[in-house]
Parts: structure tokens; C-alpha cells; sequence
């Protein structure tokens, strides 16, 4: 399989069936971070980075207690970027965050 073979295989996650009423809503809320990190990095002043650096924070406390793992880890990354005001380090934890957003794929169990 070549590498963008494999960037574009869904990501499956398994998540509890009683979360199926709220699990959509809960990703649609990570899209609206990637709009709100993009309008951030435009702006690029001490008090976007730390929007970002909140974002990428709550994302990191969440993600997990909805199944989702990877947007922790990916929540953490954006946080210290954000918290460093590190423009490369949160574009790159955006791209990681849209790039999992459009892969992912939820199964209820």
C-alpha cells in the first residue's frame, strides 16, 4: 500500500452505542476548531494562540471520554503549540486534526 493509500484509509473507532445521539454533534464541534485554529493562525496575535492553546486543551480533556483518543493526543499537540505560540507547530496540529476529521469513521458496539 502506498503512503497515500494509506493517508486516505478510514480511521475506525469504536464508540458505545448510548453515545450515538451525541458522538455527531461532539465532531461537528472539532470541525468548528479547525475553522476557529485557520481563523487564529491568520490573525497570529499573543491572544489567538491562546484560543488555540484553549481549544487544543478542552479537545485534549474530551476526546478520550467520547472514544476518540487520537484527538486527545492531537488536542495536547495543539495546546503546547498554542501555549508556545508556535504558528508551525499549530498548523501542523491542524493538519493532523482535519486530516483525522475526514478519515475517521465512527461504529457503535
Amino acid at each position: 500500500m502506498s503512503g497515500v493509500e494509506a493517508e486516505r484509509e478510514e480511521i475506525v473507532v469504536s464508540i458505545e452505542e448510548d453515545l450515538e445521539d451525541i458522538v455527531p454533534g461532539y465532531l461537528e464541534n472539532r470541525t468548528r476548531d479547525v475553522a476557529s485554529i485557520e481563523r487564529a493562525l491568520e490573525a497570529g496575535q499573543a491572544e489567538d494562540y491562546d484560543s488555540v492553546r484553549v481549544i487544543g486543551h478542552s479537545m485534549k480533556g474530551t476526546g478520550g471520554g467520547y472514544g476518540f483518543d487520537e484527538l486527545t493526543n492531537i488536542g495536547a499537540r495543539i495546546e503546547v503549540a498554542g501555549k508556545a505560540e508556535d504558528r508551525a507547530g499549530v498548523q501542523k496540529g491542524l493538519e493532523e486534526l482535519s486530516e483525522y476529521l475526514r478519515r475517521v469513521k465512527v461504529v457503535y458496539e
